[in-house]
Order: structure tokens, then sequence, then C-alpha cells
């Protein structure tokens, strides 16, 4: 419960975390769970609470609220290993005692996460880049604006097909997927040269021959690829085929 203190150095890692499940032939299967990584006090409170997505284009980002344990970023696009990548958290509210206070809720709304603290009220962060997220998927999750926000609906998000997405795309190839740099250079400087070119035959054009290559190179092997290897490929191809006017 949100009242004990559940995230020791000698609690169980299951203790008050998130339970993170697949879905195969609509049946749920448990894959791991989220704790954040640094240990709390006796003297704050701290369990998972509200938290939301965070929508950026192919990863799977939520933010979380861990009342006195502050609010956590973290990565589960690979559901066996799940990885803080932000944090905030400013200490237990008292030095001596435990008293109720810390974040009840982390939302992530048209480009900023807004902490409910109970004990020093409303905060707001925003992301900046770093070795786990590029500025290219901060911008493209700016990008997403709502008039309103619940985070029950889980609303489906369907990205545009444009260049910034497919930069996106490559860079989580290249950094987090071992793509090879002599492909993405030359993907990249493709992109960079269809994007120059009119809207039109022009660029769809010079866009078709890169969409064969990444056709080809997704056919490739996989082995040895780190989680979402295949994923990441087919939203890139997809992506380029759709600038290109292409349906295969």
């Amino acid at each position: 419960m949100g009242g004990r203190y559940r995230c020791r150095a000698t609690d169980k890692p299951e203790w008050g975390a998130n339970a993170i499940f697949t879905l195969t032939d609509r049946k749920l299967r448990q894959a791991s769970y989220y704790k954040l990584p640094a240990p709390q006090t006796e003297q704050e409170h701290c369990v998972a609470h509200h938290g939301s997505l965070i929508p950026v284009p192919g990863r799977d980002i939520k933010v979380q609220a861990w009342y006195q344990g502050g609010v956590s970023v973290f990565d589960f696009t690979d559901p066996m290993k799940p990885v803080e990548i932000a944090f905030f958290d400013r200490g237990p509210m008292s030095a001596t005692e435990l008293v109720l206070s810390g974040y009840w809720s982390a939302y992530w709304y048209n480009g900023h996460i807004y902490g409910s603290e109970i004990g020093r009220g409303l905060e707001v962060f925003r992301l900046m880049p770093s070795e786990h997220l590029t500025q290219a998927a901060i911008d493209a999750a700016n990008r997403v604006r709502s008039h309103r926000f619940n985070p029950q609906d889980q609303q489906r998000l369907v990205w545009p097909a444009n260049f910034q997405i497919a930069r996106v795309y490559l860079d989580q190839l290249v950094r987090y997927d071992g793509f090879a740099s002599a492909n993405a250079a030359h993907i990249t400087a493709e992109l960079r040269r269809a994007e120059r070119l009119p809207a039109g035959a022009r660029r769809s054009a010079a866009l078709g021959p890169l969409a064969t290559l990444l056709q080809s190179v997704s056919r490739g092997a996989v082995a040895g690829k780190p989680h979402g290897y295949p994923d990441r490929m087919r939203l890139l191809t997809g992506t380029v085929r759709e600038l290109a006017g292409t349906s295969r």
C-alpha cells in the first residue's frame, strides 16, 4: 500500500513495483517487474503509483510516480529488461519520521510531465536529451497534442509518415539495435537528399530505391540483434515506403 516504505535496499524487488506483461494469443504473460533502482529510506513511503505513457515512436516509455521515491521514467520496450532513463527525487519530507508526502501522480501531457506532489504542490518537468533519449525522439513526442487527457483511456497513436519520424526510427536502430553504421550513413544521406526535393514525382523517385534497400536489409539475418530490431526495421521501412508512395 502507498503508506508504507517498499523501496529499501532490503525489500523484495516485486514489493510495490510495476508488473510488466506481454500479450500473446490474447493471453497475458508476465515478463518482469520494474522498480525504481535508487534505494529509499524508512522515512520515505514508496510504491509505484499513477503514471502514463510517453508517446515516443518505436519505444514503450512510461513516467511513474513513486510517492517519496520521486518520479521515474523507464523504458520497457524490451519487457524482459525494463530500464530507468530519467528521474527526479527530492528526498524524504522528514528526516526523522514517516509522513504522507511525495508524488501521487506523474502524467505526460502535451510535452511536459506534471507531478502532483502531496506535500509540496504541483511541479512541471520536461525531458532533456541524454544517452537514453535523443532530441529527435523528444521532439516527436512533443508533437502529440491533446485537448484533454485521461491516462486510463490508453488512446491509440498512429505516427504520420514524415522525415522526422523516419530519422527517429533510424536513430533507434543505430543506438539500441546494432544497425551497421555504413548503412545508417547512407540512409541518412538519402533521407536528407529526398527531403530537399519537391513533393511529388522527384521525391518519390529518390525514395523508391531507398525503400527497396530497406526492404532487403529488413529481410536479412537478425540473429544476435537486440530485442526490437525487427519491429524498428519494419517501422522505418514502412515510413519510407509511405513517403515514396509505394505500398510494398
